[in-house]
């Protein structure tokens, strides 16, 4: 029977990071229960508190690029088109790309997806005026210029916006 991923996902991790042509591809359906709980007709504040939100970003911190991948587009499926919230899960898929080509050491594809998060990020920020989904997309703006050939500082990004976002909920 196939292992699918629990829907709390804050100390579960898949066995592996899926890295194509290095490791196994999971297998059909993984993550399908984390995915579902994304749902187009969702309130954004609704899929803002979904599972597959946290997950994509716990996925994400951990170095599973294309894991966080997987649930975030779900996510980036069921937001309402031209919205800041959109542009910034696009802007973490893209952050997520990156780190799976750098893994994989493609470095100018890598280097052209950072190029196009942190467009998105820009595009998240202009329209949003401050917080998204619980982040700041300013603090993605320019994050190519600060990544280098090691997709471990695209985890320390994740890091610091998931201490940030835990900070300002203990601050209420």
């Amino acid at each position: 029977m196939m292992q699918r991923m629990p829907v709390h996902c804050q100390t579960a991790l898949p066995p592996y990071a899926y890295v194509p042509g290095q490791t196994p591809r999971h297998p059909e359906g993984m993550f399908d229960a984390i995915r579902e709980t994304a749902r187009p007709g969702m309130s954004v504040h609704e899929l803002s508190a979904c599972p597959a939100w946290r997950c994509g970003k716990h996925y994400l911190a951990k170095g599973f690029f294309w894991e966080a991948h997987e649930v975030l587009e779900a996510l980036w499926m069921a937001l309402p088109h031209n919205t800041a919230e959109r542009e910034l899960v696009q802007a973490i898929i893209q952050l997520a790309n990156a780190g799976l080509k750098l893994r994989m050491g493609r470095e100018k594809a890598a280097a052209r997806l950072l190029g196009e998060a942190s467009r998105h990020a820009g595009e998240a920020d202009r329209r949003g005026r401050g917080q998204v989904l619980g982040i700041d997309p300013g603090d993605l703006l320019g994050v190519s210029a600060g990544i280098k050939a090691d997709d471990s500082e695209i985890c320390k990004i994740m890091h610091k916006l998931l201490d940030q976002k835990i900070s300002v909920l203990r601050d209420r």
